[in-house]
């Protein structure tokens, strides 16, 4: 099932027009470049709305009729589902490889929605995270066998769920804050986020790092919220904690396996990643101006306007690291970051301090002003790293 430049590149290996070495740069010049035939947005989009749509299409069917249908001809469903569109991807594979792609990817979809509908069907109550074990394999399946970066897309989104739901299950009845999941899944979109280098960079890699710019900043502002939820740990103090094997192992999967995949993406570049780790494991030290019992901590200074300066710092760093890197869209979500820091300062810590007409006055010259100051940095940065003038 290799595409058509795979098999094309075989046979002139076969034939000795080229050797191994010239054919890898040749895949890899492709990959990153794409070819004069590459097919243009507008189609790009359609294909993939499309598939969107299909997908949608096919669970409302599937969930109108699911009802009326016996036992067995729902598992005769599940079971026509997962085959229909891998045989149409195979069938539109030469003609149409970007519809192909999609086929193949929806194929996977329905894998794992035939998990569950399976374990519906035969109300099998079971272990819900190894349903998306299932399904991540499945989707590593497909990648083997493709090499479609859809399938390694899917496969970067159901691993980091399956870990979640496993640590979800496994901390269930315990005193336990989100704070591991919050802090590893930062980390793991960080590592996505900077796949993407000036040396290697290829259509998995772009997926990657799309997939990372998406969730980073909502997980960022999340991480920093986390720790500041005493309200939700109150109610769980009758609970006993976490056993020390299972934090330990939490955490040691947390930390070590974003840096690990850096480490595969990114080889001797990964030590930016080790920095990125240790910012992130910071924010867990901020708890707020208050403590379990209402009394105010100490340093309240640190507690209230540290997680600000820490975020900016955050957002400094990223802008540094696309600087470092040549990278305009780690520039641009620093800037973001940066932005969206001032922003819930100001929300937080000083519009409740002014008056009405006050605090919409500073509102409007932060966003007039202090918008145009950031635009005009981001520009001129992002001209720095294209080698144009700003």
């Amino acid at each position: 099932m290799a595409n058509s430049l795979d098999r094309q590149l075989e046979r002139w290996i076969s034939a000795e027009l080229v050797d191994a070495s010239t054919a890898a740069r040749i895949r890899t010049f492709e990959e990153s470049q794409g070819s004069s035939e590459r097919l243009r947005w507008p189609v790009l989009l359609a294909v993939a709305l499309g598939g969107v749509l299909l997908c949608a299409g096919v669970l409302l069917f599937v969930a109108a009729h699911w009802d009326e249908l016996s036992p067995a001809w729902r598992f005769t469903l599940v079971l026509f589902l997962v085959a229909l569109f891998p045989i149409a991807g195979a069938l539109t594979e030469e003609r149409f490889p970007a519809l192909s792609t999609t086929f193949y990817a929806i194929g996977t979809i329905c894998v794992g929605a035939g998990i569950f509908l399976t374990a519906q069907i035969f109300n099998l109550q079971e272990h819900w995270p190894t349903g998306i074990l299932m399904w991540a394999i499945g989707a590593l399946a497909g990648w083997l066998i493709l090499r479609h970066w859809t399938q390694a897309a899917l496969l970067a989104l159901l691993v980091p769920a399956w870990l979640a739901g496993e640590w979800e299950v496994r901390t269930e009845g315990f005193a336990v804050s989100n704070r591991l999941l919050t802090e590893g899944l930062l980390l793991m979109a960080i590592t996505y986020l900077c796949s993407r280098t000036s040396g290697k960079d290829s259509a998995l890699r772009r997926a990657l790092a799309w997939i990372g710019g998406i969730a980073l900043l909502p997980l960022g502002v999340w991480a920093f919220v986390e720790p500041n939820e005493r309200w939700r740990l109150w109610g769980l103090l009758n609970r006993p904690g976490i056993p020390p094997l299972l934090r330990i192992t939490g955490w040691a999967i947390a930390i070590c396996a974003p840096l690990a995949l850096a480490f595969v993406l990114r080889k001797s570049a990964a030590w930016t990643n080790a920095i990125a780790a240790v910012w992130v494991l910071v924010i867990g030290t901020f708890r707020g101006p208050y403590d379990e019992t209402g009394g105010k901590l100490p340093i309240y200074a640190w507690n209230s306007l540290g997680p600000y300066f820490w975020a900016g710092i955050g957002a400094l760093g990223m802008v540094a690291w696309g600087l470092l890197e040549r990278r305009r869209e780690r520039i641009n979500l620093g800037v973001a970051g940066f932005a969206l820091t001032v922003i819930i300062f100001y929300f937080s810590d000083v519009m409740d301090k002014l008056g009405r007409s006050a605090s919409l006055i500073g509102l409007g010259v932060l966003f007039l002003f202090g918008g145009w100051a950031l635009e005009r940095a981001r520009r001129q940065l992002v001209a720095r790293v294209a080698g144009g003038t700003p």
